[in-house]
């Protein structure tokens, strides 16, 4: 698979930005917007691409599991192969304690279900909604979830089902709505740059 890994500081990383592209992209669709969060953090971070294993229907890019029509059976499986990745990926240098993983579309659904299981520094969901049966457990890292008010590919509704499995809106489970669609908006990049340097540098966490 044709991940792709940006170093995004001139000091050795210490934390990790890991993406998981939307159906039908790739792993260099949201590279460009890992490394402007990356940069604009000021973190000696690394960005990491990870690509979908399955080609899509249509011949050009991937998928996480086939969704139109969706094959939700195949779901689990994709949620534990992807697990295995994730934890695969060494962790000597930057543990999953200061790795965040920000995941678009179904990659935003993929990101909610996978890193839920794994003890993160936090889950950006952008565009996501809730796989069948998707029950998180009660220990997990922080989310935000943010969503365009007029997505006609993945209604803002999704928002508030996933925020009903993740027990509502709390410290730990942020919803964001902007006035747009199926994207995410330069104008939240500020937002995703707080929520980074929150949850990744130790000096600005609460004592």
């Amino acid at each position: 698979m044709d991940d792709l890994l940006v170093q995004c500081h001139e000091d050795q990383p210490q934390a990790r930005l890991l993406l998981l592209h939307g159906w039908g992209a790739d792993a260099s669709d949201l590279m460009p917007l890992g490394q402007s969060l990356c940069a604009s953090s000021g973190l000696a971070m690394e960005c990491l691409a990870l690509q979908a294993p399955e080609p899509h229907p249509a011949g050009v890019g991937r998928q996480w599991y086939g969704l139109f029509p969706p094959q939700w059976g195949t779901v689990s499986e994709a949620v534990s192969q992807l697990k295995q990745r994730i934890k695969g990926i060494d962790q000597q240098q930057i543990p999953l304690s200061k790795t965040v993983l920000l995941g678009f579309s179904q990659g935003g659904a993929m990101a909610l279900d996978v890193g839920c299981q794994l003890p993160l520094a936090g889950i950006i969901a952008c565009s996501a909604y809730p796989h069948p049966n998707w029950q998180p457990g009660a220990q997990r890292p922080p989310v935000i979830l943010i969503h365009g008010r007029n997505d006609d590919v993945v209604p803002v509704n999704a928002q508030a089902e996933l925020a009903k499995h993740l027990n509502g809106e709390s410290r730990s489970c942020r919803l964001i709505t902007f006035s747009g669609g199926h994207t995410i908006p330069e104008g939240m990049q500020s937002l995703m740059v707080e929520t980074l340097q929150s949850w990744l540098n130790p000096t600005n966490q609460d004592s």
